[in-house]
């Protein structure tokens, strides 16, 4: 309780919302290019025909609202055919995303210029590991894709299963996230445990995103029936809300190794 009440302490005053906002922006023309260049380099690590096959199930599992199932088969084909010219090309605006990060850290300390050109370099050691991440990740959802199309328990273990597997591949994620792009590098220790603990909560949103994709929700209403409007809208929201996440376990992240590191010197 004392951590909440230090990180409650060290965002008062920060419009945390405005960040998490800027972040999305950054996140919204980033996602698809970072999603191209992973699928592109496991298709080079596993082979094309081997990622479809991982893939496959997966997406068979996913809710069919809006063509959801469709994009994310069209996303895996466009990513294992890429050439390497267009592979390079997406290479640009697949770093924004340390950029924003590197801005919004940079902000919420008060760290001083925020040098967005030092985040598009520190996130290209997380864009090199993703496609491992990813493999490892295909290797377990499969299978639980398939138990969850079994209902009763079956479906109750693949959701638990595939909750472990994200938070898993999320895990080192936020790991080199927190202590590469931040501009100062918290321990190492608190860094693990912080990471891991906002890697679960993002992976717990994951899943209620896909859960909430599935909900006969008429997300056209508020757009005057423009129900590709409403779906491009939702998916944003769903990245503010990752990102919230990602902003508020950065602050954690910060306060923790401050505890730490006073904890150290008074031992």
């Amino acid at each position: 309780m004392r951590l909440v009440r230090v990180v409650l302490r060290f965002f008062h005053g920060r419009d945390l919302n405005l960040h998490a906002g800027a972040v999305t922006f950054y996140g919204a023309v980033a996602v698809v290019p970072v999603a191209l260049l992973t699928i592109r380099l496991a298709g080079l690590i596993a082979g094309a025909g081997r990622v479809r096959d991982l893939a496959g199930p997966v997406i068979a599992a996913m809710p069919d609202r809006l063509g959801a199932d469709r994009a994310a088969a069209v996303l895996v084909d466009a990513g294992l055919g890429m050439s390497w010219p267009l592979t390079l090309i997406a290479l640009l605006p697949a770093t924004w995303y340390g950029e924003g990060l590197r801005r919004a850290f940079v902000s919420l300390t008060e760290a001083g210029p925020p040098a967005g050109w030092r985040g598009r370099l520190l996130i290209l050691p997380v864009l090199a590991a993703a496609p491992a991440l990813l493999l490892g990740l295909l290797l377990v959802l499969p299978d639980a894709a398939r138990r969850l199309q079994d209902g009763g328990w079956s479906s109750v273990g693949a959701v638990v299963v595939s909750f472990l597997a994200t938070w898993l591949t999320l895990s080192p994620v936020f790991v080199m996230v927190y202590r590469w792009c931040a501009p100062p590098s918290p321990a190492w220790l608190p860094t693990v445990v912080v990471g891991a603990f906002t890697a679960a909560n993002v992976a717990g949103f994951a899943h209620g995103f896909v859960l909430f994709w599935s909900l006969p929700l008429d997300l056209g209403a508020p757009f005057g029936g423009l129900d590709v409007v409403g779906a491009v809208v939702a998916v944003l929201l769903w990245l503010y809300l990752f990102h919230l996440l990602t902003l508020v376990g950065y602050g954690a992240t910060l306060q923790a190794a401050r505890w730490w590191a006073l904890r150290s010197a008074a031992s």
